[in-house]
């Protein structure tokens, strides 16, 4: 599994850079972050010691649902299900619906940080 390589910003760097894409100004190279934070205090919240462990765990266990995952790491459904929609919003996460059950997929268990 690659490193995710995140970028830290102000919102209104991120906005600017943005619309330079989407106007065809700007060209993201290669190894170019994919996923911004507009501070390092937002991503120490998302990527926190627990949250990189409950990473690992879903990487290693392959658990198949969100309240099997809470078993595993002895952490409340309701938390865990929100810290993993956080992470899916960052794209750190994937989310897959399966009959009656939310499986997670970690997309990442470490990350390169450009500041």
């Amino acid at each position: 599994m690659k490193p995710i390589v995140i970028g830290i910003l102000p919102q209104e760097k991120i906005r600017e850079r943005m619309l330079e894409i989407a106007r065809g100004e700007r060209k993201p190279k290669p190894g170019e972050p994919k996923i911004w934070f507009t501070s390092i205090r937002s991503l120490a919240e998302v990527l926190s010691d627990d949250n990189r462990a409950l990473l690992r765990v879903i990487n290693e266990q392959k658990p198949e649902s969100i309240a099997a995952l809470a078993a595993m790491t002895h952490r409340k459904p309701g938390n865990v299900s929100r810290t993993l929609k956080t992470m899916s919003r960052y794209g750190i996460v994937d989310l897959k619906r399966e009959k009656n059950h939310v499986r997670p997929i970690a997309k990442a268990t470490e990350f390169r940080i450009v500041a």
